[in-house]
């Protein structure tokens, strides 16, 4: 079979590296791909956001099987245009992918659904937003209704960063930022659930968790996510079929009602207090770092699994799980989460081990007269697998350590919530 997949990030890298372990997999592409993507597979520089553009190179190439990385292409309908075009496509249409693409969509399906999460307000305005706030207290949530690169959501303890964080979301997100929604602060325990979806069957694959603070105790500004760890404790078999019940199915069975089934990875963000989950978001794509440790943990039966759910065929399908922890650890360039530093030379990665239990996955770098360059602000997704949390987090390290990268930074506890 020939694969296509679209993305450039770590979350890409990962779904390669899987990809190409299972026999199905005769040739694969990225698009665009990144520098360490192309040490393993053919990449490609094309728009991926562009689906005519896409669906052309797939014809071109012979391509069977697409996978759809990040949410912007879903957010911009590639994957409608390419089913018209009579491709197998794994990722949901332009209108499913409105779960993560608009979150005022996602509270309105929620709230049809039952699907327990926070109490919310949107606004067009600024100011009347503000009001809402002051009436509200702190702490409170400001999102950008839209997509923003994992960063239009603003956790805000005091009245004061509220405040500012209204102006930010209103003026620094564009078109994203057009409309906010101000949800009620839920305090607990944070952790991400995976399940597939071809309409109305569903298939969990996993639970994770990751850290979002760029520093070490959960300091400092949200990120795009700076580490994670797979499974996660809080959510426990209980935990997890609570959401599924209350959450997940009622919110899958609305959009069939609505006659836009989804199909493809939700990733559900849950905030459980208590043992019991509410939804903090719905994300159309797998996570990043997410991905990395849900990938080192499947292997190759990750694409069996993404081709049934395309196919159909998901009812058929099921995780053969071994008893293992997955840990990643994310190295950053100077300067992220703000203006990250790009160029800096990347060293050591060559003398690094790659097999099933340690991989770095390359995010943002870029290959210039045989050395490997940062060329964003999550770099690497350093990743290790092991028998236990603490033996994958000692793994995770013993890399991160031999890599010689005085510009890049990275947090030294990954994992600690679990530890």
């Amino acid at each position: 079979m020939n694969i296509l997949i679209l993305g450039s990030g770590g979350r890409e890298h990962a779904l390669a590296w899987a990809t190409l372990q299972n026999p199905k997999c005769d040739k694969l592409i990225v698009a665009p791909g990144n520098a360490g993507i192309a040490q393993i597979a053919e990449c490609a520089d094309i728009d991926i956001l562009n689906g005519g553009v896409v669906a052309e190179f797939c014809l071109e190439n012979s391509i069977d099987f697409v996978i759809v990385g990040p949410e912007a292409p879903l957010a911009a309908g590639v994957a409608d245009r390419l089913r018209e075009a009579g491709l197998l496509v794994f990722g949901p249409s332009k209108e499913a992918a409105r779960l993560e693409a608009s979150k005022s969509f996602t509270k309105e399906i929620c709230d049809a659904a039952k699907a327990p999460t926070a109490a919310y307000a949107r606004f067009t305005d600024a100011e009347a937003a503000k009001a809402y706030i002051r009436e509200q207290g702190a702490p409170i949530v400001i999102k950008a209704d839209g997509l923003a690169a994992g960063k239009g959501v603003i956790v805000a303890m005091t009245l004061e960063e509220a405040l500012e964080g209204v102006d930010t979301v209103f003026s620094d997100f564009g078109d994203a930022g057009a409309e906010a929604v101000i949800e009620e602060f839920m305090d607990g325990e944070e952790a991400s659930y995976f399940i597939l979806v071809d309409g109305e069957t569903v298939l969990p694959i996993g639970t994770a968790q990751d850290h979002k603070r760029v520093g070490d105790g959960d300091t400092g500004p949200n990120t795009g996510g700076m580490g994670a760890y797979s499974p996660a404790p809080v959510l426990s078999d209980a935990v997890a079929e609570r959401a599924l019940n209350e959450i997940v199915k009622p919110t899958m069975a609305e959009m069939v009602r609505r006659g836009t089934p989804f199909q493809g990875i939700l990733f559900a963000g849950l905030m459980i207090k208590n043992g019991v989950p509410r939804l903090v978001e719905y994300n159309v794509r797998f996570g990043d770092p997410e991905c990395q440790v849900l990938m080192m943990r499947l292997g190759g039966q990750a694409f069996d699994l993404i081709h049934a759910c395309a196919d159909g065929r998901l009812a058929e399908a099921q995780v053969n799980w071994a008893d293992d922890h997955a840990l990643t650890v994310v190295m950053a360039a100077e300067g992220y989460p703000g203006t990250p530093k790009k160029g800096t030379e990347i060293r050591g990665l060559a003398a690094l081990p790659e097999d099933s239990k340690n991989m770095v996955f390359h995010a943002g770098t870029k290959a210039a007269d045989g050395k490997i360059l940062a060329n964003g602000g999550r770099v690497l997704a350093v990743t290790a697998r092991g028998d236990s949390l603490k033996d994958a987090q000692e793994r995770a390290y013993a890399m991160v350590d031999a890599i010689d990268w005085p510009e890049g930074f990275y947090r030294r506890d990954i994992g600690w919530r679990a530890l």
